[in-house]
């Protein structure tokens, strides 16, 4: 009976014991979903109360929305309703296309890929209608002779933005590869000077203006927002599209990869993009001759054959009478 008594004793105690263990365990878990709980409740109770602030604003938006200017109630959704409207029929790889060449043009923080593109529908539809006008006004033309014209329009149309942005991008890269080897110089003299590479640039771009000074700032927030600094190397020669800045950006990756001299690669890089400025300036010297070839042409030799051949002809005129 003795044993009997110990055994159970024993066996009480040692459930007692387990469901301690297992309370202490279970009671972390257990704070945890009271306070999920309780923050779901929290946040359940906030979400209500937005919506009847919701409900609430929307009764008196109307009394709100007669205060707003006539741009703001009428213009602005008129225009946004036929921008959503044009945006529909531009296909998708058209967006595409035109979000790389604003990338490429460093718009992407300036245009909206949605307003580009709506653009671009605009302007295939304004040049179906001029050809479609242009064609039907004159009667001479056959209608598949007007359906060519129409659908040319269209395709003017459709290219012009296009041109344009090309346009804006070789603008952009004619700059760069203007800016660079200043740049480069000022980067080489203040890394030499004792600065890292980041405080170089920072310290440049505070004091240098320009396209190229505004890529570097790009690339310095890219890097402050969590970027490594390939990644963000990598990004603004994407941007720039400019092969020099292709070769800058891939020897400062190897240089800070391999842990080379960021002074020497820096004096390197700036010799090289001298010499290739060079280079650059004697190639178009040597295309300017044929440049002026055509406005010589056209405008100045005219006048120099009717300065030199109109008193022959005035001469030969009167002894022929």
């Amino acid at each position: 009976m003795t044993n009997f008594i110990l055994a159970l004793a024993g066996a009480i105690a040692w459930t007692a014991f387990c469901a301690i263990i297992f309370y202490l365990r279970q009671t972390p878990t257990a704070q945890v979903r009271r306070r999920i709980t309780a923050m779901i409740q929290i946040a359940e109770s906030d979400r209500e109360k937005l919506a009847r602030q919701k409900k609430e604003e929307a009764a008196e938006a109307p009394s709100e929305h007669n205060k707003l200017s006539f741009n703001k109630r009428v213009i602005a959704p008129f225009y946004n309703s036929i921008e959503e409207f044009f945006r529909r029929f531009t296909p998708t790889y058209i967006v595409a296309m035109l979000e790389d060449r604003i990338f490429r043009a460093g718009k992407a923080g300036q245009w909206s890929v949605k307003k580009v593109a709506s653009a671009w529908a605009l302007s295939v539809a304004l040049g179906l209608f001029l050809g479609f006008r242009y064609a039907t006004v004159a009667d001479d033309y056959f209608i598949t002779q007007q359906i060519l014209i129409t659908i040319a329009g269209g395709i003017g149309g459709g290219l012009l933005p296009f041109l344009l942005l090309n346009s804006t991008i070789k603008k952009r890269q004619k700059i760069l590869k203007h800016q660079l080897p200043e740049f480069l110089d000022l980067l080489c003299v203040s890394v030499q000077a004792g600065l890292s590479f980041d405080s170089a640039v920072a310290k440049i771009t505070t004091r240098m203006k320009g396209e190229l000074s505004d890529e570097f700032k790009h690339m310095q927030e890219d890097i402050k927002f969590g970027m490594t600094k390939s990644y963000a190397l990598n990004q603004m020669a994407r941007r720039c599209d400019v092969e020099e800045i292709y070769l800058f950006a891939t020897s400062i990756i190897q240089a800070e990869k391999l842990g080379t001299s960021m002074s020497q690669t820096l004096t390197l890089q700036s010799d090289n993009m001298r010499e290739r400025h060079r280079q650059f300036v004697k190639a178009e010297a040597l295309k300017a001759p044929v440049k002026m070839l055509f406005p010589m042409v056209i405008f100045i030799f005219p006048s120099i054959f009717v300065v030199l051949l109109f008193p022959s002809v005035i001469s030969i005129t009167k002894a022929f009478q």
